[in-house]
């Protein structure tokens, strides 16, 4: 169910998590000396229309935005302060058990030993933060069931979530890459949880529970674009789609101009469930709208477009205008999609 002109490993439709040693990373430290666990992309806070402060843009070194996010000199994400991490004698007297495992697990998990921190972590799950870290680190080792436990065992505890971390001056992100510029910067709090939770249900095959986690976040903040386009392809994974989803599908769409990225890839499955609605005109239409911006569009898009709005060319019966689409498809790209058989080839 992969958004096929996405470069990702799914956490949930639109949502990323890399598992290469230059992709995701996992942020911990002390206030004010913040630890990035791997490497990534430079990033600053995008302000995606329509996502509030969730999400973040990748720069390439001159500032703009970058096919693959260059990156940085991984050195520059070494931990630091990861002895700050460490309990002294007295404290340890005073601190209860769990608590000990947390700080000792982040201080470890600073030092890259995931599979270690995860260890230690395991006996701090209890903590709704150490159900946290441990569920997405678990996550990110695929230790699927594992995760499907920490995690839920944390959503359980939500409203304790960031406790501990306050507690010890402790920063825990994880930076989940969406398209190659774009980033989700998760927190521990429900709305990080049940983004963790979908990938996990995806790569289990339980998408009912996969779709009632988006459906969750939705009803959060029902402005979260990366959300409203997760939500989308989970009620579109069958063409023709079920009726009522497509009318969810255009609902969810309704107001999405073509801003960025992101929401021409809505623009695409609000396309998909007109069509599935047999609104072909409709579609036609949403299709030329998302169309009409291609600067800094992912290729892989435009062409998802280019080719959904072909097939409703011939859907309206203008076949001209569909082969031509087609014949500049398989020009560029000679095994895309069905191109080749629409062709005759």
């Amino acid at each position: 169910m992969s958004i096929r002109f996405f470069r990702r490993i799914k956490i949930a439709p639109g949502v990323s998590l890399n598992l290469s040693k230059s992709g995701g990373s996992v942020s911990v430290g002390p206030r004010g000396t913040k630890m990035t666990v791997g490497t990534s992309g430079k990033r600053i806070t995008a302000g995606i229309p329509g996502t509030g402060v969730y999400y973040t843009r990748t720069l390439s070194a001159k500032g703009r935005n970058s096919a693959r996010g260059g990156q940085l000199d991984p050195n520059a994400f070494t931990p630091q302060g990861a002895g700050r991490l460490t309990l002294n004698f007295f404290q340890r007297l005073i601190t209860p058990s769990e608590e000990q495992k947390l700080v000792e697990g982040c201080r470890i998990l600073a030092q890259g030993d995931d599979a270690k921190a995860l260890e230690v972590l395991a006996d701090a799950v209890h903590l709704a933060d150490g159900a946290y870290l441990a569920g997405f680190l678990a996550l990110r080792r695929l230790q699927l069931q594992e995760a499907a436990t920490y995690l839920n065992g944390a959503l359980f505890k939500a409203k304790d979530l960031g406790q501990y971390f306050v507690k010890y001056g402790i920063q825990a992100q994880t930076m989940l890459p969406v398209t190659d510029e774009v980033v989700a910067v998760i927190e521990p709090n429900e709305r990080g949880v049940l983004l963790g939770l979908v990938e996990v249900y995806q790569r289990l095959g339980k998408q009912q529970e996969a779709l009632a986690c988006l459906e969750k976040l939705y009803e959060l903040d029902a402005n979260d674009v990366v959300v409203r386009l997760s939500l989308a392809e989970c009620l579109l994974e069958s063409r023709p789609a079920d009726q009522d989803h497509c009318r969810k599908v255009v609902q969810l769409a309704k107001d999405v101009q073509n801003e960025t990225e992101i929401h021409g890839a809505l623009l695409l499955y609000k396309a998909r469930a007109l069509e599935d609605l047999g609104l072909h005109v409709a579609a036609r239409d949403t299709l030329t709208l998302a169309l009409r911006r291609k600067k800094d569009r992912p290729v892989q898009l435009l062409r998802a477009l280019r080719y959904e709005r072909a097939k409703v060319y011939e859907q309206l019966n203008q076949h001209k205008r569909a082969r031509t689409e087609f014949e500049r498809l398989y020009a560029e790209v000679p095994d895309y999609e069905d191109v080749a058989l629409r062709l005759g080839l």
